[in-house]
């Protein structure tokens, strides 16, 4: 699987990470803006957070699907019958945030949100005309004024060895959105899923940054840009009784868009929650 890891500085950067994100439905970028201290420090912090017992006051509505996710809520991955084993909290701007969390998260959030707006613009840029001219409008206007971007703070808790059997961290999947930005989380397990059909690890470097394809784009470009599955496996050995913090981002379009003839981005965006378990 032929994953690109592209300089953010370099001067064919846009290119080469569009080509990766058409031909595996996931890139690599070195050198990015976002700061690993800003990043480790959400880490702990929000660690803290999930050790407590003040997020039972956070949690998650259905309806508006802000605030705390327990274990007990968590996903379960479409064609999969075991939940995943984490637990994340939903930020938006406009949702529930504790105080103490409230200021750097939202800082983070900026950062991030502003990053992953201008890679979409490279993928506007270098989409083929061809596959361009079914975009219901060009990508950059169809996250203005979204308020569905969401930062995701998740954490995989140590396993106990009492998981139900073939549960897993995170189970395979794609991702909803157009676009997932995601620094190194604290520990290893991230895999991506090749056209082969084998698993290969992603690095967890904190030099680099993931960032993949969502269902919503490959709808839109009618499957040139591919929502690649992934999945976060069980570590074994002591690796088992550490926590795992990861913090993705999920570029969201604004509900009313249109993705294709069968779906808006609000219809589509309903139908997976549903089949996710978290929405009724």
């Amino acid at each position: 699987m032929n994953v690109q890891q592209v300089d953010y500085r370099a001067a064919d950067a846009a290119e080469r990470f569009t080509r990766s994100l058409h031909e595996t439905g996931f890139a690599v970028l070195s050198h990015h803006p976002i700061p690993e201290a800003r990043v480790t420090e959400l880490y702990r912090r929000w660690l803290a957070f999930f050790d407590g017992d003040a997020k039972h006051a956070y949690a998650f509505s259905p309806e508006t699907q802000d605030g705390w996710f327990s274990t007990a809520v968590s996903e379960t991955a479409k064609g999969h019958t075991q939940k995943d084993l984490k637990e994340y909290y939903h930020v938006y701007p406009w949702g529930r945030i504790p105080p103490e969390l409230r200021d750097d998260t939202l800082r983070y959030y900026a950062v991030a949100s502003a990053l992953a707006a201008e890679l979409l613009g490279w993928v506007e840029r270098h989409t083929p005309p061809d596959i361009a001219a079914h975009y219901s409008q060009p990508l950059s206007t169809m996250i203005a004024n979204s308020r569905g971007t969401l930062l995701r703070v998740l954490r995989y808790p140590p396993l106990t060895g009492n998981e139900p059997a073939g549960a897993l961290r995170a189970a395979a999947h794609g991702d909803i959105n157009l676009l997932t930005i995601l620094p190194a989380a604290n520990a290893p397990g991230l895999q991506v899923q090749g056209r082969d059909g084998h698993w290969q690890d992603v690095p967890c470097d904190f030099g680099t940054l993931v960032i993949n394809t969502g269902d919503m784009l490959q709808e839109a470009s009618r499957g040139y840009f591919p929502s690649t599955l992934h999945r976060v496996i069980n570590p074994t050995g002591p690796a088992a009784r550490q926590n795992r913090v990861s913090l993705p981002l999920f570029l969201h379009p604004r509900d009313e868009v249109v993705l294709s003839e069968r779906y808006s981005a609000g219809s589509y965006l309903a139908e997976r929650l549903r089949e996710l378990g978290v929405k009724g």
